[in-house]
Parts: structure tokens; sequence; C-alpha cells
């Protein structure tokens, strides 16, 4: 459940229409061990907080009420994870794979990758040294993708 979402005034940063993966270091500008306030200068104040989640997170949506978007998980008040949400489109890795590709050219660019099987999807994982870079593939499609600390969970 999100909480309504707060406005600043003359904000110009706004989550990214084409957003970007580097693999092992950002997503659309957000990077793991941003702060909050560096999350907020580089996409805005435009987001809805998750009561029942575990963990702070912050929900960035292109229209309210509709899904596609991305989120950010903090803890100790840092990004941990940044993740996309129901596939955005324009959404796109440093090497031109694009959400809703096939998940064979996500592996035919990356090579083979490690997979962890979530509820009801695959997590495929480039894994660096702390830090983890997750492609969510569901029946066979790329839907989303994701930044966390090497340690934790890929799955959402």
């Amino acid at each position: 459940m999100l909480v309504a979402a707060s406005a600043g005034a003359g904000t110009a940063a706004s989550l990214p229409r084409q957003g970007v993966l580097v693999p092992g270091e950002s997503l659309g500008g957000i990077s793991l061990g941003m702060t909050k306030a560096g999350v907020r200068r580089t996409w805005g104040t435009r987001f809805g907080r998750c009561r029942s989640c575990a963990t702070e997170t912050w929900y960035f949506n292109y229209r309210p009420f509709e899904p596609q978007g991305a989120g950010v998980e903090f803890k100790g008040g840092r990004v941990s994870r940044v993740f996309t949400v129901w596939q955005p489109e324009g959404w796109k890795t440093t090497d031109a794979v694009t959400l809703g590709a096939p998940e064979s050219e996500v592996t035919s660019v990356y090579g083979a990758l490690v997979r962890r099987r979530c509820a009801r999807y695959t997590a495929l994982l480039i894994r660096g040294p702390g830090v983890q870079s997750v492609f969510y593939v569901f029946d066979g499609e790329l839907w989303g993708f994701g930044l966390t600390r090497r340690a934790s969970s890929p799955c959402l």
C-alpha cells in the first residue's frame, strides 16, 4: 500500500523516461549507497511510500495509480536496492538490451548468468564485488532490471 505522493514546487528532477542499467553501477542514475537526498535530486519528490514493506521503499510512477515506474529501497538511509516496476517502456542496458526482449537476448549479450528462482519469475544475475545486477524474467521475457547488494536476495 502506498502513501500519497509528495511534490516539491519547481523540482525539475523526475524518473527518466528512458532509464539505463549500467551493470554493477547504476539504474536510471541511482546507485547503491546513494542518500535519500541524492535520490530526490535525481528522480524528484513525486513518489509514494510503501506502508507494508519490511524496509523503507519509495515508488516512482509515471502516472498516478498506474504501475509502470521504478522503486528504491533504503537501509540506514541509503539505497540498498533499486529496480524497475512493471516493464516501463524505453528502459535498456548500456549494451542496448531493452525491457521486453527475449531472455535469450540477455544471455546472448551477457553470457551464462547465475539464475535464482523467485515466486513467479526468474532473476538472472551479474555478480560483481558487493553488487549484483538483476534481470527479471517472466515467461521468457525481460520484465525488469535491478541492482542490489550481493549478499541480498535478488527477489522482490
